[in-house]
């Protein structure tokens, strides 16, 4: 099992920048991909950014050049942080953003944290 808490987050103006944090702990050895998705209201789930498994990213368009993941190693395997660099934000960015972890049997999901952007 793999245990993701996030922090961050939070109302900004466009043009303004925030940063998201996401703690992964137990066995976080067996994920391939570590990242971020987004939801709007009424749309689906997309994703943001991730790590995959020979530690290459993948953005998506829309933040590619604005956004940045990063990660923390922690002492021992079973800690690492994730981050979400975000600048220049825009109104469409506004959504609640999931840190998640996907091995090759399950998918983990942090609970969420909301990300408003004021026009």
């Amino acid at each position: 099992q793999v245990q993701l808490a996030e922090s961050g987050g939070g109302s900004v103006q466009a043009g303004g920048s925030l940063r998201l944090s996401c703690s992964f702990s137990g066995n976080i050895v067996s994920l391939i991909y570590m990242g971020w998705y987004r939801q709007a209201p009424g749309r689906q789930r997309d994703l943001v950014a991730r790590f995959n498994g020979d530690r290459s990213t993948t953005y998506a368009d829309s933040v590619k050049g604005r956004f940045t993941i990063s990660r923390d190693m922690g002492e021992t395997t079973g800690e690492t942080t994730l981050h979400l660099e975000m600048n220049s934000l825009k109104a469409e960015d506004t959504a609640v953003y999931y840190c998640h972890g996907r091995s090759r049997s399950f998918t983990f999901w942090g609970q969420g944290t909301q990300v408003t952007v004021s026009a």
